[in-house]
């Protein structure tokens, strides 16, 4: 007798937890051969706002984090990833089809990604920060310091797993909160990366992964006031002239969108902080 499968729903990841769209929509996914894989959540605005505020609680505690400490959150996401390394691999060989030696490569790769980013944690603000020469009695210092909530389009129509890493990390390591609107075609690998995080020790609310169109979610994302930063790097099909315009209102840092996978760099990690100067004066005895 042949077993039926159970095919899955995959839900959206908001605080920590793995509600349903508010909306109650959904969306198939299907593979690079048109096989049905799973039901993704279609996020709605409403969806969206609960993310920000989500994102915005978090900030922080995952600010105010020790700088070590946030380093080895970050390296307990790529352990748990490499022990599911086998089922990203299989998701991404019947989401995108490539062939297991290119899913395997873009996992490690994934894996290596977060290594990276977790070790920049405590030494990036040694290499953006200052002491300043001023004229007179005083110290000057410079400290790179986090922005707080970041918005995310990650880069969108493959390498859907790594290309969600090179842009969420980064925006992490100085403690900000991130809201992120996964590759649409290839929603597997967000979703599953989530529940790595839900798994790890990365406190609720610090990601929050939204599935669905990224024409309908990221103009209420980029408009919203409670957001601080907006990265468009994977937004090149949208109309992302407009999004600047309207996180412009609000006055976000906004980076633009950039073909294919960003580089591991330490500028996106800059590109999300704010530099904080501080005076304080010398002792005269």
């Amino acid at each position: 007798m042949t077993r039926l499968g159970i095919p899955k729903t995959y839900k959206l990841f908001i605080g920590g937890a793995f509600p349903r769209s508010e909306s109650g929509r959904s969306y198939e996914v299907t593979g690079a051969d048109g096989a049905f894989l799973a039901n993704a959540a279609q996020a709605s605005r409403k969806d969206a706002r609960d993310a920000v505020v989500a994102a915005r609680s978090a900030v922080s505690g995952w600010a105010g984090a020790t700088a070590y400490n946030r380093g080895q959150v970050l390296y307990r996401v790529a352990e748990v990833l490499e022990g599911r390394r086998a089922q990203f691999v299989a998701e991404l060989v019947a989401s995108e089809g490539v062939s297991a030696a290119d899913a395997g490569r873009q996992v490690d790769e994934a894996i290596d990604s977060w290594v990276w980013y977790a070790g920049w944690t405590d030494k990036f603000t040694q290499v953006a920060g200052a002491g300043n020469p001023v004229a007179g009695p005083y110290f000057n210092l410079s400290v790179p310091e986090h922005t707080g909530v970041v918005a995310i389009v990650a880069p969108q129509g493959g390498a859907s797993l790594l290309g969600l890493v090179r842009a969420v990390a980064p925006a992490l390591v100085a403690g900000n909160t991130v809201v992120v609107v996964a590759d649409e075609a290839h929603p597997l690998s967000a979703i599953s990366l989530a529940e790595v995080l839900a798994t790890s020790d990365l406190p609720g609310g610090v990601v929050n992964v939204l599935t669905g169109s990224p024409a309908e979610i990221v103009p209420w994302i980029a408009s919203h006031a409670d957001v601080n930063a907006l990265d468009l790097v994977g937004a090149g099909g949208l109309d992302w002239v407009e999004l600047e315009i309207a996180a412009a209102d609000t006055l976000k840092r906004v980076l633009r969108p950039e073909p294919g996978v960003p580089a591991r760099s330490l500028d996106r990690i800059l590109a999300f902080t704010e530099t904080k100067t501080v005076w304080h004066t010398k002792s005269l005895l």
